[in-house]
């Protein structure tokens, strides 16, 4: 079989999570010398190779988007997408010269739902959240609405069964019911809440964890990151990192703190600090019984690789995840991670080898976790070398990039065959 070409499709390219996924996918194949491209709604990269969609539509999509959202006054926080919004990508899908068209996070008014159905490519498509499954959320929650038909939105306060999380799943379910369509999720909670939805329950999934470059994400000398970073040398670093820091609940931020104040109140109040990236130190500070520092937002992967590298330990306590790619890419750094034994993160750290696995979603045993990772400092330096071995063997791009073009070449293969 010749060189396949894939057209990677997202809203943005470095901006947030899945975007970073996104572009270290298609940086990762292109390594390996395939043929791959990245088209966006927004480019934030100087990336010859990632192509900006620069019309109109495209720009005064993502305010247009939210107008639905505007019946529900009371709804809660979360993102929530109708992906209503026509667009200028039907026409594009017929003229690309693809093969396979990677689908990854195209909200935000980027792509509307009936498009896919006009691209006529073999679709496969990476859940970097729940949207694809569901009436309009990210992240359910605790809901479990999307395995029937959504309705009664407890995110949008919504008692209706045919409010607006029903309508969406309706155009889905209409749009999306031929689809040559391949799934892949980043860890095996995320495949199993789409195979027990009701839009994807007969859908092939594939399981492929996330990659990144490992030799950008490497363990630097903690004493050099900790000077660059002006952190203390002389303090046990925990650290705490997440686009909109503490602001986001499905990041955990309110079960750490109870936690670190427990730390605090147990004789640990003078030996760590805390540090936490991607948000400004807020005007009211918050109570934990540690001195605490605030690094801003840090988009290149140096500034990330330091941060990571300057912590004795990394605490991912989200209460929902589709993979955790702070949690991958501190082990990269050689950091043992905490986290809840829950979600996409339990298939990212190793209990006891990599980090700690807390019972969800306990505050004492989150504290519990922290300590026995600190209080060793032979058991710590264990941790180090067997977090920073499986980033090398698990989630190193180029190793992501291969399972991939194997899935590519299989279902190119199966179009042949058929």
């Amino acid at each position: 079989m010749g060189e396949i070409s894939i057209l990677h499709l997202c809203e943005s390219d470095v901006d947030n999570g899945g975007a970073r996924a996104a572009y270290r996918l298609h940086r990762g194949l292109r390594s390996l010398g395939h043929n791959s491209q990245l088209l966006v709604r927004a480019k934030f990269s100087a990336d010859s190779t990632v192509i900006a969609e620069k019309s109109l539509l495209t720009k005064i999509s993502p305010p247009l988007s939210g107008l639905p959202l505007r019946l529900y006054p009371n709804r809660l926080g979360g993102m929530f997408s109708s992906q209503w919004v026509p667009d200028v990508f039907s026409g594009r899908g017929k003229r690309t010269n693809a093969d396979v068209i990677n689908l990854h996070w195209l909200c935000n008014g980027f792509l509307q739902i009936e498009t896919l159905a006009k691209f006529h490519r073999p679709l496969v498509w990476t859940l970097h959240d729940m949207w694809p499954f569901t009436g309009g959320c990210h992240y359910a929650e605790n809901c479990e609405n999307y395995q029937g038909s959504c309705g009664a939105c407890p995110q949008l306060q919504s008692n209706r069964t045919g409010d607006l999380s029903h309508w969406v799943w309706k155009r889905k379910a209409k749009a999306w019911k031929n689809l040559n369509l391949t799934l892949v999720a980043t860890s095996a909670w995320m495949a199993a809440c789409a195979r027990s939805s009701s839009l994807f329950k007969d859908s092939r999934i594939e399981i492929i964890p996330l990659g990144l470059d490992t030799q950008k994400y490497k363990p630097h000398h903690q004493g050099f990151a900790r000077e660059a970073l002006n952190l203390p040398q002389d303090k046990k670093l925990v650290l705490f990192g997440a686009i909109g820091g503490t602001s986001d609940h499905r990041k955990g931020f309110h079960l750490l703190q109870p936690a670190l104040q427990r730390l605090s109140q147990s004789g640990w109040q003078d030996q760590i600090e805390l540090v936490i990236f991607g948000a400004s130190q807020p005007e009211q500070a918050i109570e934990l019984g540690l001195r605490t520092h605030y690094v801003e937002r840090l988009n290149d992967d140096l500034s990330l690789a330091l941060v990571y590298s300057a912590a004795d330990v990394m605490i991912v306590p989200s209460v929902q995840e589709a993979f955790g790619q702070t949690a991958s890419e501190a082990q990269s750094c050689g950091t043992p991670v905490v986290a809840f034994n829950a979600t996409g993160v339990k298939d990212v750290v190793d209990h006891q080898q990599t980090g700690y696995l807390a019972t969800p979603f306990e505050v004492e045993d989150l504290a519990k976790g922290i300590v026995w990772v600190l209080e060793d400092r032979e058991r710590h330096r264990h941790l180090q070398f067997q977090a920073r071995e499986k980033a090398l063997q698990e989630f190193d791009f180029e190793t992501q990039a291969d399972r991939y073009m194997s899935l590519y070449m299989d279902i190119m293969g199966g179009l042949k065959q058929g």
